[in-house]
């Protein structure tokens, strides 16, 4: 069933839609982390349709809102009044952390960073991004020319002028054995030079995740972004904060990724994990930032009433069940089930993130030379015992791991025992 499905994607899809494992696999039922494939099997899923499935699969509060909305209307636009939408708004305004929040709906994570540069350059009247290494912002003609990362960046040419600064990735970075302290003071100084040397002066905004995704959940220093921003103040630069991977408490510790930085940003990007696979994304900024454009505009599909429904059910699921503390006892639980395999393993060079955000970078041993095809094999060999997960890096050596935030204790230990098992592959 699968591999005739794989020729029918083969003839009509593009080459560059990539698809995971030797045999790829169709997934076509879930419950909680589990899914199940078109052959039957069933398979623990830490990778969730990529940090989208925030909630679990078949969360009987969100379908039975989406049953409701689905009833009543799918669509309209924004140019009629949606309850929906202004409730799930008021709902993201008042947890942003922002004063005087406004939000604005979109269908994806890249239409959203698209949002919040036209509105951050409108407001600057300036064209000038400042964007970090090892980045990843989406597929779009302006997204993929702030995506610092060459195997995800088609191209460079847009409207817009972007350099690039060091950011959360120490081990490729200059500065590998420097402690905390010394390499956000390192990375500091390199965004000064940056703005100094390659912009006029007149920058619109640096946007960053505070912990890179697509890059292999590469995580800056706590205060990080803290020490960038009082440059960027000094100079009246604009800070977008892509929250697409580490909102709404995946991170464990907080709420919002930008919080383990002592900030609030000007702008906050989200999509993924809020409609729980329903297409939402959205930017929150300040009212006097959202409210700059000199133009009309609306939303076709961004924020309609079967989206905002089920967005706003998943979030009130993922508050009353207090995920977000889940995510932080379950995400310790799997770094501890990990490091004994990490150790014994000389190809992972390095074990990483934050919370229910988790990764594994495989090296040559002894080295920095990425080793991509062992996270390879770990990979496959964690899809024969059962175990979905994602990979990710600049060089295809990361491993991702990040389960729904209602991930149990037997869950966490039985995909530690995979991995585990998948590791030892290796030697």
């Amino acid at each position: 069933m699968a591999e005739e499905l794989l020729t029918r994607h083969r003839s009509v899809m593009p080459s560059w839609l990539a698809l995971y494992y030797e045999e790829p696999i169709e997934l076509t039922r879930g419950e909680g982390c589990r899914v199940w494939d078109s052959e039957g099997r069933c398979h623990l899923d830490f990778f969730g349709g990529i940090l989208t499935t925030m909630t679990g699969y078949n969360v009987p509060e969100v379908i039975d809102a989406i049953r409701t909305q689905a009833g009543k209307m799918l669509h309209t636009s924004t140019l009629y009044l949606i309850e929906p939408m202004v409730a799930l708004a008021e709902r993201i305004a008042g947890l942003s952390g922002i004063p005087d929040a406004k939000v604005f709906f979109t269908t994806s994570g890249t239409e959203a960073n698209d949002a919040a540069l036209l509105l951050a350059t409108n407001y600057r009247a300036s064209h000038q991004i400042l964007a970090l290494r090892n980045s990843y912002h989406g597929r779009s003609f302006s997204t993929q020319a702030i995506t610092g990362n060459r195997f995800w960046s088609a191209s460079r040419l847009s409207g817009l002028s972007v350099n690039f600064v060091h950011g959360g990735y120490r081990m490729r970075s200059p500065w590998p054995d420097h402690d905390d302290e010394s390499y956000t003071a390192a990375c500091t100084q390199d965004l000064r030079e940056v703005i100094d040397m390659c912009t006029t002066g007149h920058v619109a905004a640096l946007i960053a995740e505070p912990i890179q995704g697509v890059g292999g959940f590469a995580a800056p220093p706590d205060g990080f972004f803290g020490a960038m921003a009082e440059v960027l103040d000094e100079r009246g630069i604009l800070f977008i904060s892509d929250e697409v991977q580490t909102g709404w408490g995946r991170t464990g510790d907080h709420f919002w990724g930008y919080e383990a930085h002592g900030i609030v940003p000007d702008f906050l990007t989200f999509a993924k994990g809020v409609g729980n696979g329903l297409a939402l994304g959205g930017v929150v900024a300040r009212g006097e930032l959202m409210d700059s454009l000199g133009v009309n505009s609306i939303s076709t599909f961004g924020g309609n009433p079967l989206a905002s429904a089920g967005a706003l059910a998943n979030l009130e699921y993922l508050l009353d069940h207090d995920l977000q503390t889940n995510a932080a006892k379950m995400g310790n639980r799997l770094r501890l089930g990990l490091e004994p395999a990490a150790e014994q393993t000389p190809e992972i060079a390095e074990m990483r993130g934050r919370g229910l955000m988790l990764a594994m970078e495989f090296n040559h041993p002894g080295g920095r030379e990425p080793h991509a095809a062992a996270a390879a094999a770990v990979h496959e060999g964690a899809h024969r015992r059962g175990l979905l997960i994602g990979k990710g890096g600049l060089y295809g050596n990361v491993l991702r791991i990040a389960p729904p935030l209602c991930v149990s204790d037997a869950e966490i230990d039985e995909a530690v025992e995979i991995l585990t098992a998948a590791a030892a592959d290796l030697r």
